[in-house]
């Protein structure tokens, strides 16, 4: 164990008499933590969390890889598996939709055990998906025994809520945006990794040894579980708050921003598992074909989402947001034109695309939720550490419930292909109704956060004392 590690565990970093009560309560407790304080964040706030982001980036990015396992996996499963094109896409949908059942109380553990030691008991969960994978994955296993084990997938995609959940009681507001962006992007990677390496098992041993897959990754759980017992730190003042859950769901805002997340998690999320099924669907491509496109999308999505939580730091997310709404309607259009024109070259263009700018509007909307509840904090009248406090405490909850509704919309992307391919042959139709969806999103982030009228309609609801900065949610 390093100095800094003992340092963590027997004392808080401020340097108050808590090492009796962190000791008494055993693992790697802080007792006090307070990120605003700009004294305390530059002395030892901003290494320890820097480092507990980084290994919360590890552990949530194989359980990204975990979550999207089984759009891997059908593509190992040729003719002799018996399944056809609808039957793989509900396949690949029903991970999707566990996960995102799962992200609401996966937010709360962190609260309930701590954030350190959560992460590593949802870290060996991810074993459990990934053995039982191992064990059924041949010939003559019947659809509903693949449909059990896709379910059991969908452990991966909880991490995400509760690794956000976490990292954001780490970070100062204003660095919020990047540090989120960069948790979510590393996890996000996951997807488009375990991509690379079903292409690079395909390429070399053959579309018969999906077992190869998951033969890397077990290994790699266990690591992950270990080096984040090691290293991750619980926060104290982190309390269970059941207030806080019904508090945010109380909040129209926790829906609106679930609604403009299904736009944009949901679309990366959805298209990841969907897209080498789509390739080989409408475009006849090969497993190996399909495989090496695949990776494309959701690696630069999950490259690009720390850079618009970046963005939104600096120009605000409401407007990232926006922007990344409308050139998403822009890309959709283009999907569709190539389809009707049957060009794969344009199709992949506007389709990556798509990845991209969902990457952006991933970090943006996400920077948008502690600013939205500081803002309502400063609204009601709350300053300094009270308004702070506010904030964390109904952000963090709030994201479970965003992050689980986003998902649905992964769930819903992967229907809609279903749909559309079983009644046309073509996934035309879905992309038509996701670019109604963009119009839909686009035009919600404009009234609420960005419209003129609105502003002005809230400042007289609660007007600011005099000298006092009113908060505007387009500064989000």
């Amino acid at each position: 164990m390093t100095a800094e590690a003992a340092e963590t565990r027997t004392d808080s970093p401020d340097g108050n008499p808590a090492a009796s009560r962190v000791r008494r309560r055993g693992g790697r407790w802080i007792e006090h933590w307070d990120p605003e304080d700009e004294t305390f964040w530059a002395e030892k706030g901003e290494r320890i969390a820097r480092r507990n982001l980084a290994f919360s980036v590890l552990c949530e990015h194989i359980g990204f890889s975990i979550w999207s396992l089984w759009s891997v996996m059908v593509l190992f499963m040729g003719p002799e598996y018996g399944i056809d094109p609808a039957g793989k896409f509900f396949l690949v949908a029903i991970p999707t939709m566990v996960g995102a059942v799962l992200r609401v109380p996966y937010t709360f553990a962190v609260a309930r055990f701590g954030g350190r030691n959560w992460t590593v008991m949802s870290a060996l969960l991810l074993l459990v998906p990934a053995t039982v994978a191992a064990v059924v994955i041949e010939p003559g296993t019947s659809y509903s025994t693949f449909l059990l084990v896709a379910a059991l997938a969908g452990v991966g995609g909880g991490n995400f809520a509760s690794s956000m959940t976490n990292i954001n009681s780490f970070f100062p507001l204003r660095k919020k945006g990047y540090a989120l962006g960069l948790n979510a992007g590393g996890g996000n990677i996951g997807v488009p990794v375990i991509q690379l390496l079903g292409l690079l098992v395909i390429g070399t041993a053959g579309a018969a040894q999906p077992r190869l897959v998951l033969a890397v990754y077990v290994p790699l759980i266990v690591v992950a579980a270990v080096l984040a017992a090691l290293f991750m730190d619980n926060l104290a003042p982190v309390t269970n708050d059941t207030g806080a859950a019904i508090d945010a769901a109380r909040e129209p805002h926790t829906w609106v921003m679930s609604l403009l997340y299904i736009g944009t998690f949901g679309s990366f999320i959805g298209y990841s598992f969907a897209f080498g099924l789509v390739l080989q669907t409408q475009f006849a491509q090969t497993p190996l074909q399909a495989a090496s496109l695949t990776f494309i999308g959701p690696l630069l999505g999950s490259l690009i989402r720390p850079v618009g939580g970046r963005l939104a730091d600096r120009f605000g997310g409401a407007r990232i947001t926006l922007g990344t709404f409308a050139a998403m309607a822009l890309a959709t259009g283009v999907v569709i034109g190539a389809s009707a024109m049957k060009s794969l070259p344009v199709f992949l263009v506007g389709f990556i695309s798509l990845f991209v700018l969902s990457g952006l509007g991933n970090g943006s909307t996400y920077k948008m939720i502690p600013g939205i509840f500081q803002a309502l904090a400063v609204r009601r009248g709350l300053a300094g550490e009270a308004a702070a406090a506010y904030g964390r405490r109904l952000s963090g909850a709030s994201m479970g419930l965003i992050g689980a509704v986003g998902a649905v919309g992964g769930l819903a992307i992967n229907l809609a292909f279903r749909q559309s391919f079983m009644a046309t042959g073509s996934g035309t139709p879905a992309f038509v109704s996701f670019l109604v969806c963009y119009a839909v999103c686009g035009a919600v982030t404009w009234a609420v956060y960005l419209r003129p009228a609105a502003r002005v309609r809230r400042t007289a609801q609660a007007p600011a004392a005099e000298g006092e900065a009113r908060p505007a949610y387009a500064e989000v």
